[in-house]
């Protein structure tokens, strides 16, 4: 007489995962922080200060944006949807801090420093470099602003939701991708811009 194997129950979805924050908040004292910085940069007319934000912020405006369209975008192409929305977990509510913090230090400082130097005076011969500055800048930040912050929320709302919609999410990090490799490449003129600049 054979006696029956116990049944084993079917594997369980992981209960590890996180729970989707909209906003971290662990992360608003460093934002706090960065702002106050710039702010009292301006305020003080802080040589030192200005270049430090608008460089430091520039840098990571165009780091992020490169990164995120050229290496994270087909990373997170080759992954599975479950996959996919464990990711976004993580790393959206993060960008909702990180891309408002950066592109304002980097504009904020970089119009201090622009009015220091007299490049604002159409008498000067750079001006003309300084407009075009002012113009892909202007079209980055409106597309971080206004198209790419919205659907990095619209992301993290879905992901706070019992049952998250992979599809939707999907969609909407494929926004976020490609318009972020977009900007990244529009960064690469700010630089040509920017060198050409300073090189007098």
């Amino acid at each position: 007489m054979s006696v029956a194997a116990p049944a084993t129950s079917a594997p369980q979805a992981s209960t590890d995962s996180p729970k989707a924050t909209i906003v971290p908040v662990a992360g608003l004292p460093i934002v706090a922080l960065v702002l106050i910085g710039v702010v009292v940069a301006i305020a003080r007319d802080a040589r030192w200060g200005l270049v430090f934000c608008h460089v430091v912020g520039g840098g990571l405006w165009t780091a992020i944006d490169l990164f995120v369209g050229f290496v994270v975008g087909p990373i997170i192409g080759s992954m599975s949807i479950p996959a996919r929305v464990e990711f976004s977990k993580r790393f959206m509510p993060k960008m909702l801090l990180i891309m408002p913090t950066v592109v304002t230090m980097t504009l904020a400082a970089g119009f201090q420093l622009a009015r220091q130097d007299g490049f604002l005076d159409p008498s000067v011969s750079q001006h003309g470099w300084i407009v075009a500055s002012f113009g892909v800048v202007g079209v980055m930040a409106v597309i971080a602003l206004a198209y790419l912050e919205p659907a990095n929320v619209a992301v993290l709302f879905e992901l706070a939701k019992p049952e998250p919609d992979g599809r939707v999410i999907e969609k909407l990090m494929k926004r976020f991708i490609y318009t972020a490799g977009i900007t990244g490449l529009m960064q690469v003129t700010t630089l040509i811009i920017m060198t050409r600049l300073v090189s007098g």
